[in-house]
This record gives C-alpha cells, sequence and structure tokens, in this order.
C-alpha cells in the first residue's frame, strides 16, 4: 500500500521526508494534472491532499469520492493550517456517527 501527497512546496517536502512520494502543486491545473495521475496509478491506495489544492478541484474529489473505493482520498490543512469554515476532524467523527465524544 503506497501513499501519495498533493499539496504546496512545504507539505510535499515533509511528506518525502519520510518516504513519501507527491507532487508540489501552485494552481488548479497543476493540481488538476496531478490527481488525474495518480488515481490512475494501481499502486497507490491513500491520496493525501491538502485542503487548498482540494479545493481548487471540489468537484472532481467530491464526485470521486461517490464512485470509487480506491485510493482513498484524505484532507489535511497545510502548512497555514486549516481552512475556516471546514469542519474538524472532530466535528466530522460526531457527525458520521451520531454521537459526540
Amino acid at each position: 500500500m503506497n501513499y501519495f501527497v498533493i499539496g504546496d512546496q512545504d507539505t510535499v517536502l515533509g511528506f518525502s521526508l519520510a518516504g513519501v512520494e507527491g507532487k508540489a502543486v501552485s494552481c488548479r491545473e497543476e493540481t488538476e494534472t496531478a490527481f488525474s495521475e495518480v488515481i490512475n496509478k494501481s499502486d497507490i491506495a491513500i491520496v493525501v491532499i491538502t485542503e487548498k489544492c482540494a479545493g481548487w478541484i471540489r468537484e472532481r474529489i467530491e464526485n470521486y469520492l461517490f464512485t470509487k473505493d480506491f485510493p482513498l482520498i484524505v484532507e489535511i490543512p497545510d502548512r497555514t493550517g486549516p481552512d475556516p469554515g471546514r469542519p474538524s476532524l472532530k466535528q466530522t467523527i460526531n457527525a458520521a456517527i451520531g454521537i459526540r465524544i
């Protein structure tokens, strides 16, 4: 099971120190290209993408999440922190399971 990260240069560099392959992107078009390339790789099981990058291709990611099983798409904050207005992980879990933890 391999990981792949799509994000800003600092995020990709940080993951590369742990041996995770990735693609640094700085605009919507680069994100689209990187996402298209990685979802067609059979050896990638988890794609980690920063919230900012995911926002650039939000519709495509949501369509993908509801039609495919793999790879799993995981959104993380970039070095500037979480996007305002996005629910925290705790809020997402509470909504998913219906109880407060």
